[in-house]
């Protein structure tokens, strides 16, 4: 059975579809509580609500007297830092270089179960193609629709690939994702200036190279990686997942404590 969303939650949802399509950008004002309550159909305190949830998220600034605004780069910049393959090998002074192995449009019947669970994609939300009538072009124009957004690249340093990776990306919340050409644009960059992105969990493991992976690192099978994996969320939900495959003996991690 599907699950009835509140209505200060639909209006978060419309606030940040909002601002993830880039229809209100950072410093922008949104539309009043009396608008927004009379476009949902409810009352000025359920608006309150969300705006107040927003606010308390930052993603949002409530300034007396002047309305509310989108908080957008302040919150980016200010909850999660996410390191940039591009800006770390500049800095080193190498040459960096990435080549885009392929992108593509993800529907609800290609989902396979880990991503239907990281990006929590009700599996009853996948039409059932045995039960859609050949004629009802309203169920399939729903089974084509994107709902994740995939690419993989291949990043170099001094012309040697150290780092392949794949990610998926939310596609309604971030709708121009898929048009980028992300030989020229980081994936970190784009999505940083495109989503509130307010929190972030990863792991670190040492795992032996698939044949794939292997082909793109230019290694040998089964040699020795070590995989990021990393999903990051806005509003608790989460905007893109990850996963970054390094060859064992170009690459560590390392920090300050």
């Amino acid at each position: 059975m599907t699950k009835t969303i509140p209505a200060y939650q639909r209006i978060k949802n419309a606030i940040l579809d909002n601002i993830h399509s880039g229809k209100w950008q950072a410093g922008n004002a949104i539309s009043t509580e009396m608008a927004l309550a009379e476009e949902f159909g409810v009352s000025r305190m359920t608006v309150n609500r969300a705006l107040k949830e927003l606010s308390e998220e930052r993603v949002l600034e409530r300034r007396q007297g002047s309305g509310t605004f989108v908080a957008q780069q302040q919150f980016n910049h200010t909850f999660v830092e996410v390191r940039n393959i591009a800006q770390d090998l500049k800095s080193a002074n190498r040459d960096y270089q990435a080549q885009v192995v392929s992108k593509r449009s993800i529907t609800a019947s290609m989902l396979d179960d880990e991503l239907r669970r990281k990006f929590d994609i009700d599996e009853e939300s996948v039409i059932d193609e045995g039960s859609v009538p050949a004629n009802t072009s309203a169920q399939t124009d729903a089974s084509d629709e994107a709902v994740l957004y995939e690419v993989k690249i291949i990043h170099f340093a001094d012309g040697q690939p150290i780092q392949f990776e794949e990610r998926w990306v939310d596609a309604k919340k971030v709708p121009k994702f898929i048009d980028q050409d992300f030989s020229v644009v980081n994936t970190s960059d784009y999505l940083i200036a495109k989503s509130p992105l307010e929190s972030g969990s990863y792991t670190i493991r040492a795992l032996a190279a698939p044949d794939e992976i292997a082909k793109f690192l230019q290694i040998a099978p089964q040699s020795p990686t070590l995989v990021l994996r990393r999903q990051t969320y806005s509003a608790g939900q989460v905007v893109t997942f990850v996963k970054m495959w390094h060859a064992g003996d170009r690459y560590q991690f390392s920090g300050e404590l």
